[in-house]
C-alpha cells in the first residue's frame, strides 16, 4: 500500500486546478473555477473546480474528487497510476515501501494491454466475417451498437491468436486467460467460433471477453476465467459504457445477458449493465450504489430468472440503506429484454420498469411464495428464512420496516420477531422522545462535520473540544467527527480534497462528500469558520453543563447530603460561567448564517 502520509504530502503540493486545465479550459467564477463536465454532455457550464478545498464536483452528473480521483476517471489509470503520475508532475518518488503496489499495477498493465491486443485483433475479424455480420444484423443490432460496445470475432480456428501476437507462447497469454495450456504443451485459443464481447473495467481498459456461439453447441456463452485482472464477482458487463447515463437518468438497469445490456443501450437504455456469468453479488450492487441512488433489477419471468432476482435481494440487503432504492422486476414468461425490445419496443420496457416492486415488497413476496401464510406452520416457516437475510442488514429504519412488514405478513409482533432473532432494536429517538435541546445539539454536530470537511486545518485548534465531545461516544455523528479529526491532524495541514481521499474507505465517506459539496460556493472564510466551531463547541458545552446540572440537581433532592448539594453548586457554577458566554455563540452561528446567505 502507498502509505497515507506520502498520498495527503502529494495532494499538498498537487494544485487540482493545473490537473484539471490540461483537460478541461476553465474560467475564474468567484472563488472556484468552472467549465464544461469532461464525464457527460452539457452546453451550460456545472463542472466546479475549488482550488482551496482541492476538490472538484459537477453539479450536472455529481461526478467528483481529488487531484487523483480525476485522473483516473478521465484519463482511466489505475489509483496507482494516478499517483505516480501526479508525482513525476511535482518531482516526488513514490516511496520504496509502495514498489510491491507499483510492480503489481505494472503487471496488471501488461496484462489490460494484451487484453486490449486482442480485442482489437477480434474487431478486424469481425469486419471480415459476413457469417459474424449476418448473425449480430439478425440480432437487431446496427454497426454503431456493434461499435459502442466493440464487439468482435474469434475465427473457428485452434490458434487464431498467433496472427496477434509474436510471441504466442508469451505465458502471459495464458495468465491472461486468452490461451489455453493443452497435454503435452500444446496451446491454443480459448475462443474460437463466436462473436466476442469485450469486458472493460471503469476505466475502459479490456479485462476479459464474453464470447457467444453462433449456431448450435454448448456452451452457449464461455466466459474469461478469473486472472489477476478479472474477477467476476466484482466486474459488470456495460458498467464502462453505461457509466455517464447512469449518472443522468439516476438509476441502473441489472439484467441478466450481454445481448440484454447491448440491446437496452441501443434502444435508448444505456444505464443497463450485467452480471458475468454469475450471480449479482454485494460487489455488485455496492458498485452501483455509489453512482446512482436507484437500481431496478430486470430479469426473465422463467424460474432461473426468479433465482437471479432473489439472489439480487440477497446481494442487495447487506449494502441497502434507506437512503438508496432497489426495485425489482420480472418480465412476461418467455420474455427477456433482448426479445421484449424486439418485439414491442422500447416503451413496452418502460411499462415493465414502471411496475418494479421496491425492495421491501419483493422482500415479502420472494419470501411468501410457496406459502400458505393462513397455516402457522408456513409463517413459522417464512420467519425461519427471513432471519438470515435481515441478519445481514445493517441496523436502520430499513429494516426495522421490513421486520414490521414480516410480522404484519406473518401476523406476529415486530418486538417479538427482533428479540427472536436476537436483533438490536434500532430507533430513529430515544425512548423519550428528544428534547429541543437534544436536536439542536444533533444539529450543532452537523455543522461541525461540514465545516470540518471544508477546513480541515482548524482541525487542531480544537483537539480538546473534540475530545470532550466525540471521542468517548458511539453514535455516528460524534464517529464522523472523531474520524474527520483523526485523518485532519494526522499530517500536516490537508486540504478537504486531500481529507476525502484519505477517508475514501470510510463507511461515511459519502457524508463527508456531500457535505463538501454543499460548502463549495459558499466563501472561503477561515476566520468565519472558526468562530462557527467555536460557537457550535461553547454551545454543545453549555448543553452538556445543563445536562449535568439536572442530574446532580435530581441526585441532591433524592439525597440532601453535604456532598450531593457541593457537587451541585459546582456543576451550577459550571452551567452560570457558559450560560454567560453564550451570545458569543449566537453571534458567531449568526455571522455563519450571514455567510451561507
Amino acid at each position: 500500500m502507498i502509505p497515507q502520509v506520502f498520498i495527503q504530502d502529494l495532494l499538498a503540493r498537487v494544485d487540482i486546478v493545473d490537473v484539471v486545465g490540461r483537460y478541461v479550459q476553465l474560467k475564474r467564477g468567484g472563488q472556484n473555477f468552472l467549465g464544461l463536465c469532461p464525464f457527460h454532455g452539457e452546453k451550460t457550464p456545472s463542472f466546479t473546480v475549488s482550488p482551496s478545498k482541492q476538490f472538484f464536483h459537477c453539479f450536472g452528473c455529481g461526478a467528483h474528487g481529488s487531484a487523483i480521483g480525476f485522473l483516473m476517471d478521465h484519463r482511466g489509470l489505475s489509483y496507482v497510476d494516478a499517483i505516480k503520475d501526479l508525482a513525476q508532475q511535482v518531482g516526488m518518488t513514490v516511496p520504496e515501501e509502495a514498489r510491491g503496489d507499483v510492480e503489481a499495477a505494472s503487471r496488471a498493465r501488461g496484462l489490460t494491454d494484451l487484453l486490449g491486443q486482442a480485442a482489437e485483433f477480434y474487431k478486424r475479424q469481425l469486419k471480415a466475417s459476413p457469417a459474424a455480420i449476418d448473425y449480430l444484423k439478425g440480432r437487431g443490432l446496427t454497426g454503431q451498437t456493434a461499435a459502442r460496445f466493440a464487439l468482435g470475432y474469434s475465427p473457428d480456428e485452434w490458434q487464431p491468436l498467433r496472427a496477434a501476437f509474436q510471441a504466442y507462447d508469451d505465458p502471459k497469454l495464458v495468465e491472461a486467460g486468452l490461451v489455453i495450456m493443452g497435454d503435452e504443451g500444446k496451446r491454443y485459443d480459448r475462443f474460437r467460433g463466436r462473436v466476442m464481447f469485450p469486458i472493460r473495467n471503469r476505466r475502459g481498459a479490456v479485462i476479459g471477453f464474453g464470447a457467444r456461439i453462433m449456431g448450435a453447441g454448448e456452451p452457449k456463452y464461455l466466459n474469461s476465467p478469473e486472472t489477476p485482472v478479472f474477477h467476476k464477482g466484482a466486474e459488470l458487463y456495460g458498467l464502462y459504457e453505461a457509466q455517464e447515463a447512469i449518472r443522468t437518468r439516476k438509476r441502473a438497469i441489472v439484467c441478466e445477458g450481454y445481448m440484454d445490456v447491448i440491446q437496452l443501450a441501443q434502444a435508448g437504455f444505456g444505464e443497463s449493465v450485467a452480471a458475468l456469468g454469475t450471480a449479482v453479488t454485494n460487489q455488485h450492487v455496492t458498485a452501483l450504489l455509489r453512482l446512482t441512488d436507484h437500481v431496478i433489477f430486470a430479469f426473465d419471468g422463467d424460474a432461473a430468472g426468479r433465482k437471479a432476482a432473489r439472489r439480487a435481494l440477497e446481494a442487495a440487503l447487506p449494502v441497502i440503506t434507506e437512503a438508496k432504492r432497489a426495485s425489482f422486476v420480472l418480465l412476461p414468461q418467455g420474455e427477456d429484454p433482448d426479445s421484449l425490445i424486439q418485439a414491442h419496443g422500447a416503451a413496452v420496457f418502460e411499462d415493465e420498469l414502471s411496475r418494479a416492486l421496491p425492495l421491501s415488497r419483493w422482500f415479502i413476496r420472494c419470501l411468501s411464495e410457496g406459502r400458505d401464510l393462513e397455516l402457522a406452520e408456513d409463517c413459522a416457516s417464512m420467519q425461519a428464512e427471513a432471519r438470515p437475510l435481515l441478519e445481514e442488514m445493517q441496523p436502520g429504519p430499513l429494516r426495522a420496516q421490513l421486520v414490521r412488514d414480516l410480522a404484519a405478513a406473518t401476523r406476529s409482533a415486530a418486538d417479538d420477531l427482533e428479540a427472536q432473532f436476537g436483533l438490536k432494536k434500532w430507533r430513529r429517538i430515544t425512548e423519550r422522545p428528544k428534547s429541543s435541546k437534544g436536536v439542536q445539539m444533533d444539529g450543532l454536530k452537523q455543522r461541525l462535520v461540514q465545516t470540518l470537511v471544508s477546513f480541515p486545518q482548524l482541525a487542531r485548534e480544537f483537539n480538546g473540544e473534540i475530545a470532550a465531545e466525540c471521542l468517548e461516544s458511539a453514535e455516528p455523528i460524534d464517529r464522523q467527527v472523531a474520524e474527520l479529526w483523526r485523518a485532519a491532524t494526522a499530517g500536516a495541514d490537508t486540504s478537504s480534497g486531500a481529507l476525502i481521499e484519505a477517508l475514501v474507505d470510510s463507511e461515511y465517506a459519502e457524508v463527508y462528500r456531500t457535505a463538501l459539496m454543499h460548502r463549495l460556493g459558499l466563501a472561503d472564510d477561515l476566520d468565519a469558520a472558526r468562530e462557527e466551531l467555536t460557537g457550535a463547541f461553547l454551545a454543545l458545552a453549555r448543553q452538556r453543563a445543563e445536562a449535568q446540572r439536572i442530574q446532580l440537581l435530581g441526585r441532591y433532592e433524592t439525597d440532601p447530603s453535604p456532598e450531593n448539594l457541593a457537587a451541585f453548586q459546582a456543576a451550577d457554577r459550571e452551567y452560570m460561567r457558559l450560560r454567560q458566554q453564550a451570545p458569543m455563540a449566537s453571534q458567531a452561528a449568526g455571522r455563519s448564517e450571514a455567510a451561507r446567505g
